[in-house]
C-alpha cells in the first residue's frame, strides 16, 4: 500500500510531498519530495496508554452529588454497583464501541488496563480468561491495535484486608491469575501487532511479594496506578513508611518497561527521581479532572527529562485532542502562565510528539513515528475545515489541539489497517447497534 501526503510530520520535522510505502502493516519506505494525490497532512497516530473500556458505559451517570463532598471514593462505590450488572457479552459490546470512538478520535491502539476478570460475587468463568477473550474480540472486530494488561488485584487495602462487594470480580489467587495470563496469551494469538503486558493494580491492592515478582511475569510492559489520590498517599505512607512514588523508586525495578499511571500526587523530588528511571508517566487529564485527582507536575517532569503519554482511563469522554489540550490547560491554571509545556517546538507539537512516542513506549508497540520499521499507525486531518484553513506545520497542530472540533480526523490506519474513512469507523454501524441494545438493558436495570 502506498500513501501520499502533501505534508507529513517525520521524526526530523515537517516534510512536503511525502510518499509512504506500507508492507505487512509496517512502514517500509518514506520518501520526501514525491508529489502525488492523497492526503493533505499525515501524522503519526498516538496510542491510548490507559483505558478501562467497560467504564465507557458509565459515562455521564455519576455526576450527581452523594452525601457530603463527592470524591473519587464515592465514584468508586457507584462503579462497583454498576459492575453487578455486566456480563461478558456486555463487556465485549462496550469495549468495541469505545474502540470505535478511540479510532475516530485519533488513537491507533489502546493499552487496556483490564481488571474485570470474574463473575459477579467472585469465582471464575469456565475459561479464566473469558473477559480478556471479549476484549481481544472487540479489538479484532474494530481493527484497533491492542496492548492487553491483565491486572493483579489481591487485597482491599495496604492492611491486606479481604476483597468484598464489587472488588470480588477483580481478585485472583496466584494460580487463577496465572491462568488468566496464560489465557490472555492465547486470546491475542493471531493478532500480529498485539502485545501482552501485566499490571499490578496499585500499591494498595497488591502484596509486596507480588510486587517483587511482577516484572518477571511477562516480557512486555508493566503498568501500575500510582499516587492518584491524597487518601492513597496517606494510606501507603502510614503502612509502608514512605509515599507511593518515593517507595516505588526505592523498591521497584523501574525502567522503560514501566508506566506509572496518574502520579498526580508527587513532590518535586519524587517527580525528578521518577523521571530519571525512564518510566513513562501515563496521564489521563479528562478523567483526572472528572475525579478531582489533581494536577500533574508537567514542567518538573519535562525538566527532568521525563517521558509521558495520554490515555482515556474512565472513557467519560473519548477525545485525543481534548486530553492533550487539558494537559496543557491544567498547567496554565496551576502556573498562571501560558504555553507552559512548549520548548523550541510549539505547545501542540510537543504534546503530539510526546504523546505519540511516550505512548508507544508504554505499550511496548513499535510506533509513534513515521519511520521505516514502525507499525503504520497514521492519521490524516481535514485541512479544508475552517479551523485549519491555510495553516501548516506546528500552527496546524496547535489549531487542531487548541481550536479544533470533533470530526477533524478523516482517516486512520492502525498497523496499516484503514479503519477510519471519511471520519467514520468502518464498523461503526454494526458496533453501535450492539452497544445501543446493551445500554438499553443496562440503564433499565440501573
Amino acid at each position: 500500500m502506498i500513501l501520499h501526503a502533501a505534508s507529513a510530520l517525520l521524526p526530523e520535522g515537517w516534510a512536503k510531498d511525502v510518499r509512504i510505502r506500507i508492507k505487512g502493516g509496517r512502514i517500509a519506505e518514506v520518501t520526501k519530495g514525491v508529489a502525488g494525490q492523497g492526503q493533505g497532512v499525515l501524522l503519526p497516530a498516538p496510542l491510548n496508554l490507559h483505558s478501562h473500556t467497560f467504564q465507557r458505559a458509565m459515562a455521564g451517570l455519576t455526576e450527581g452529588r452523594t452525601a457530603g463532598q463527592d470524591s473519587f471514593w464515592t465514584w468508586r462505590t457507584l462503579m462497583y454497583r454498576f459492575l453487578e450488572r455486566l456480563e461478558p457479552e456486555d463487556v465485549q459490546a462496550i469495549a468495541a464501541q469505545a474502540m470505535v470512538e478511540m479510532a475516530e478520535a485519533g488513537f491507533a491502539a489502546v493499552a487496556e488496563f483490564h481488571y474485570l476478570h470474574h463473575p459477579v460475587g467472585g469465582g471464575t468463568y469456565t475459561d479464566a480468561a473469558e473477559m480478556t477473550v471479549r476484549i481481544a474480540e472487540a479489538a479484532r472486530a474494530t481493527g484497533l491495535g491492542l496492548t492487553h494488561l491483565p491486572v493483579i488485584y489481591e487485597q482491599g487495602g495496604t492492611d491486606g484486608r479481604a476483597l468484598a462487594g464489587g472488588q470480588l470480580r477483580f481478585g485472583s489467587s496466584p494460580e487463577v491469575f496465572a491462568a488468566v495470563l496464560d489465557g490472555a496469551g492465547r486470546a491475542l494469538s493471531g493478532m500480529p501487532d498485539a502485545v501482552l503486558g501485566v499490571a499490578p493494580h496499585s500499591l494498595r491492592a497488591v502484596s509486596r511479594r507480588t510486587l517483587d515478582r511482577v516484572a518477571g511475569m511477562t516480557s512486555g510492559p508493566v503498568h501500575i496506578h500510582i499516587a492518584e489520590q491524597v487518601g492513597e498517599v496517606s494510606e501507603v505512607q502510614s503502612a509502608w513508611g514512605a509515599r507511593p512514588v518515593e517507595w516505588a523508586v526505592a523498591n521497584l525495578p523501574l525502567d522503560a518497561r514501566w508506566c506509572m499511571i496518574h502520579a498526580t500526587q508527587m513532590t518535586a523530588a519524587e517527580t525528578a527521581a521518577l523521571a530519571k528511571t525512564g518510566a513513562v508517566a501515563g496521564l489521563c487529564p479528562i478523567t483526572e479532572a472528572n475525579l478531582g485527582d489533581g494536577i500533574f507536575d508537567a514542567p518538573g517532569w519535562l525538566a527532568a527529562g521525563g517521558i509521558f503519554g495520554v490515555g482515556t482511563d474512565s472513557n467519560v469522554r473519548i477525545s485525543l485532542a481534548e486530553e492533550l489540550r487539558l494537559l496543557e490547560y491544567s498547567q496554565r491554571l496551576g502556573q498562571k502562565a501560558r504555553a507552559v509545556m512548549a520548548d523550541d517546538r510549539s505547545t501542540g507539537r510537543l504534546l503530539w510528539e510526546g504523546a505519540a512516542t511516550g505512548g508507544a513506549q508504554a505499550a511496548g508497540r513499535g510506533s509513534g513515528r513515521i519511520a521505516v520499521g514502525d507499525w503504520a499507525d497514521l492519521l490524516a486531518l481535514d485541512t479544508a475545515d475552517l479551523r485549519l484553513e491555510g495553516l501548516e506545520g506546528d500552527r496546524l497542530l496547535d489549531a487542531f489541539v487548541f481550536a479544533g472540533r470533533d470530526g477533524l480526523i478523516t482517516d486512520l490506519w492502525s498497523a496499516g489497517r484503514h479503519i477510519v474513512r471519511q471520519g467514520r469507523h468502518v464498523a461503526r454501524e454494526t458496533v453501535e447497534a450492539r452497544f445501543r441494545k446493551t445500554m438499553r438493558r443496562l440503564r433499565a436495570a440501573l
